[in-house]
Order: C-alpha cells, then structure tokens, then sequence
C-alpha cells in the first residue's frame, strides 16, 4: 500500500456518505403437479399468490401474483417473483393456489386449490435450489405438489475492476501542484445521485494514475448499464483552505445538498477544491480503453464564465475488467451443507432450574432464554442442513451416575451419537438434560469448540461448514486455552456464535482480561502465545440487548438472529476464497415431463 493511499483517511468528509450496496436478489419461479379440477366441463383455470411476513409479525401480507393460465392442472408459471434475500432473517413464504372462475380479483370470488408455506432459506437451501412440497389446505383432499425454484439474480454477482488517469488537471494549490482525487456516484430513479466508491489521494501532481479499484457493478450503476455515473475530481487539502475555486465547491454542495437530504455534511463543502466532473455509464466504460474512454473535466463556473474555457484536464479509463463473484448461494446451489451444533451452559451459575429466578426454569407458557436464542438461531441455519440432524452438548455439570464433572457431554445421553432431529429434537433433549444433570462448572468452551474443530478439520474440501453456536451465562474461566482453540479453528470451515444470557456484564466482571467480547475479533484480532488467528471467526451479543420491551418474543428472537448470523456469509466466503474453493456445479435444471401446451391469460 503506498503512502497515497494513506492519505485516505483525511477523506473523511466523504466516509460518513451512504455507500451501501442493494440487497441480494431472488427469483422465485413456481410450478404446480397434480391440482385439484374445481371446473366441470373443462380443467381449472389456476393462480399463484405470494404471501410473505415481516420480521417479528405473524400478519401475512400480498406480495404478488401470477399470471392465469388456462385449462391445466400442472401449470409452469411465468410471471416471477423477485424478493431480497437475507441469510441472517427467517423469511416465510406461502403460497395460495385459485381456480380463477371470474375477472374479479377478489380472491374469495374464486375456487380455492390448497396453500403451502416454506422458508426462503428453505428453498435456496434447496439442492439446486429447488424445492418441492406437498398442497394442502382442504380437508380430505389430495391438492397435488407446488415446485418452487430459487436462482440469485445475475446483475448482482458482476465485479469490475477499472483504473484510471488524469491529465494536465487544474492546478489548485499555490506552493505546488493539486493533489486529485476522484469520487463516483450512482444515478437513483428520482434524479438524485448517491456515493459508490472515492479512489485515493495522488500527491503533488497534474498528471495522477489512479490504483486500480473493485467495485460491483450493483453498487456502480444498480445492474443498470445505461445508467448515468457521475465522476467528480478534487483537489484535496489537509487544512481545509479555501482556494480558487472552493466558493464553487460550496454552492455546488449545497444545492446538491436540498435534493439529497443531509448525507453532504458542511465540513466537506470547504476542505476539498473542486476541479470538475464528467458523466458516463457502465456500457461506455465496458467498451475499455478507447478514444471512447478519454473524458473531459468540466468546471460548470469557469465554463459560464470564461468563452475560451475547454476543460479542466482530462481523465483516461486504462482497464476495464469484469468478474463474475461467486456468492454464498453459489455454493449452497453447488451443495455446500453447513452443519450446526449447540453447546448449553450447565453451570450452577445459572441457578436451580426449578426456580424461576433461574436462567434455565422451564416455563410451560414460554421460553427461557437458552431456548429463545437456540430457536432463534438453528430454525433459520437449519433450512442449510439437508439431514436436520443437529449434535447438541453440554458444559459444565456432573453427570450421573458418578458425578463426574463434564466440559463437552452429549445432551441426548449418548456420546457416541450426540445428534439430535431438527431443532424440536435439541429442545427436547435439553430439557431432558435438565432433569437428570447436576449443574456445577466451572465455564469452559475450548473442550467443546475442539470438540467441533475436530469433525471441521476433517472435511476442508468445501462440501461442509461448520457453525457452533454457545449459549453461556458467565464469563469464561479458560480464556488462554479457549483463546488458542479459537486461533487454531481459524483456518478450519468453521464459525462460532457466542450468545449471552442473563444479567451478567459480559465486559468481564471486573476482571481484567476475561472479557468476552476479547473473543469477538472486530476491533482487535484474536490471538494466542504470539500467533493470531487467520480470520475473525467469532461473534458474541449479549441477548438482553435485543429484547423487546413490548414482551414481542418472535421479534427478540428476530433480532437475535439478524445480528449473530449476519457476519456468516462473510465468514464462509472468507474461508472458501482464501483455501482457492470454487463452488462445486448446480445439479442439471429440473425438467418437467412434457405438458400440453398452455394458455396464458
């Protein structure tokens, strides 16, 4: 990295700026087998509609509808459906079928066909990501199947990397050259423009070459290649001086600033001059280095005010690339499997679960924590595991018969086959572990992170990934051996979640040096006896942080689970592209059997 780059950081007008990058999108395609015939003379006349929640809201709401097709019961419906996907959130679906018998698009004028509800995690999750599920809905009624096919859109996966030039720019500065640098915007709908990327500052020169950038191209242009991109050159200044044409700068920011609410902050308007800019979309840059590709920086004010006024300098595209990203749905498509497991805190700190001032009180009406975050968590990575075959562990009881103190038992009671069927089945064996163990301590999570680093260790091929989620009420009492456990599990297909219940402050409890939130490598990386860990594996929340004060259950859990999981796609990704893993190819498209020809209304 040369010092130039550096200078980046004196920026900082610039990076409070909204530069985030549209969610990933989906396609939804749907097909039908086997409906039920509502007409008598002819067959049924079938519809699709999509319903869809909000996160921590049981209502169901439209989202769309297909087209009709006529005279069929195993319809391949056209029209799509096109929603945002987000691997952190539980997003139910569910699917109506109709007999439409009228023009009327009021849905209870037309024959009911039966209904299904499934995730989209489920669907994506999906080998090939498709997903067939059984109709129902009518009491004592075969309705047939509903096939639901998921594919990640793909104007969101393009990458480009360019790099550009300037040439005989403005001289802004009075005891040397002008410093340049360029900032990109994006075009919206409603004329307004948005921040997408700023290259770094090139010292004491008229003449700067640009390090080359990465950018996606739905973050440059929307997936729009007509789209307008605005480039904007400036002279940077450390001071904030107001030269030449930095009155200019002012007003431009601030009639720029009534269209685009308040993401332009005063301090930028005085401490950057501006040279010019020029305007361009992402079909001429693909075009590359070309007569095409040499732009002119034009200053709107000295060119209304000076006749002989030509440019400002120039600024050159000198390469254009493409790169097509591979995606965490790629290799889910491919059949990525990612395996969860479950550690529960036993320790004595959590208090006699037979009261209920304890963390593990089973109250027959609702959760408990442990069980808030594990429902929270598993039902959204279960949708990834094809056997929903889950192991769940305990730490920090004695067992019976002997009374023997275990870091990693089996909550099922067989440590030779510690899984457990679907989340239901890691409820069920937790509270009956509850029953039969003696909680005791002390908090130790390096035997059950080992434990899952073991099974990751042995499968690096990418055809598994592994997630171990911990749910603790206490500090940790082995920090150093689970600080080096977490070191050596960063180079494994692994993440671990850390989710903390109860009262206590996770900082340390006074302690120096045992704070959880050590573990959590955001600010600073993990590391032990003088090696850090590869990569940031580790992600700790305090679950009281994301209750709701309402008593909204569904919408804590929610929040839980957007926050933990958020970080996993990034993690997974990491581990894939730093070992060279490409995902493996999606199964053949599925082909349905020969259909008569269909009629679409």
């Amino acid at each position: 990295m040369n010092n130039s780059f550096l200078n980046m950081a004196s920026i900082g007008d610039f990076d409070s700026l909204n530069t985030s990058i549209p969610a990933t999108k989906v396609e939804i395609t749907v097909s039908c087998r086997n409906l039920l015939d509502r007409d008598t003379f002819s067959k049924s006349d079938p519809i699709c509609v999509l319903y869809t929640q909000a996160v921590g809201n049981k209502e169901w709401r439209e989202f769309g509808r297909t087209e009709v097709i006529d005279n069929t019961l195993n319809p391949d419906f056209v029209r799509k459906f096109i929603l945002d996907y987000f691997f952190e959130e539980r997003q139910n679906l569910r699917f109506d079928l109709y007999d439409v018998d009228s023009k009327s698009t009021n849905l209870s004028k037309h024959d009911f066909l039966g209904q299904a509800s499934c995730t989209l995690g489920e669907v994506v999750g999906s080998l090939g990501g498709r997903l067939e599920k059984p109709l129902g809905g009518i009491p004592n009624k075969k309705c047939g199947t509903i096939i639901v096919k998921a594919e990640e859109l793909g104007n969101c996966r393009e990458s480009v990397l360019m790099q550009f030039c300037g040439n005989k720019l403005d001289k802004k500065d009075f005891f040397g050259k002008s410093d340049p640098f360029l900032v990109f915007y994006r075009s919206n709908e409603d004329g307004t423009f948005t921040i997408c990327h700023k290259t770094e500052v090139v010292k004491n020169t008229l003449n700067p070459v640009w390090q080359a950038f990465k950018i996606p191209v739905r973050a440059l242009c929307n997936g729009d290649y007509d789209r307008t991109i605005k480039v904007e050159v400036y002279d940077w200044d450390r001071d904030g001086s107001v030269f030449a044409d930095s009155k200019d700068t002012i007003q431009r920011f601030k009639k720029r600033g009534s269209a685009n609410s308040d993401r332009f902050q005063e301090p930028i308007r005085s401490n950057h001059d501006f040279i010019g800019e020029f305007s361009t979309s992402y079909r001429e840059l693909s075009r590359g280095q070309s007569q095409f590709n040499v732009y002119e920086v034009i200053n709107p004010k000295k060119k209304s005010k000076k006749k002989k006024y030509l440019n400002s300098g120039t600024v050159t595209l000198l390469s254009f690339l493409v790169d097509i990203e591979v995606t965490f749905l790629d290799y889910i498509k491919g059949g990525t499997q990612i395996n969860f497991t479950v550690a529960i805190d036993f320790t004595a700190s959590n208090g006699n679960p037979a009261q209920p001032t304890s963390l593990h009180y089973m109250n027959p009406y609702q959760l408990n924590a442990y069980g808030m975050a594990l429902r929270a968590v598993g039902e959204i990575i279960q949708d990834y595991d094809s056997d929903k075959m889950f192991p769940a562990l305990g730490f920090g009881a004695k067992l019976p018969p002997d009374g023997r103190v275990s870091h990693e038992f089996a909550l099922n009671g067989n440590p030779q086959n510690p899984y457990c069927h679907g989340i239901d089945g890691v409820m069920e064996a937790y509270y009956q572990s509850l029953k039969s163990v003696q909680l005791y301590g002390p908090t130790n999570f390096s035997p059950i992170i080992n434990h899952v680093a073991r099974y990751a260790a042995s499968v690096k091929d990418g055809s598994q990934y592994f997630i171990l989620l911990i749910i603790t009420d206490g500090v940790i009492s082995d920090m150093a051996q689970t600080k080096e456990s977490i070191v050596n599990a960063s180079g494994l297909p692994m993440s671990i979640i850390i989710v903390g219940v109860g009262p206590a402050e996770f900082d340390g409890f006074g302690t120096p040096g045992l704070a959880m939130v050590e573990l959590d490598g955001d600010e600073v990386r993990i590391s032990s006896r003088g090696r850090y860990a590869e990569r940031d594996i580790v992600q700790f929340v305090p679950f009281r942080d994301y209750i709701d004060r309402t008593g909204n259950h569904i919408l804590s859990m929610a929040r839980l689970a957007k926050d933990v999981l958020a970080e996993i796609p990034d993690q997974f990704l990491s581990y894939m592209r730093t070992r060279g893993i490409k995902p493996s190819p999606a199964p053949p498209p599925y082909t349905p059997p020969g259909q008569a020809v269909q009629t679409q209304i």
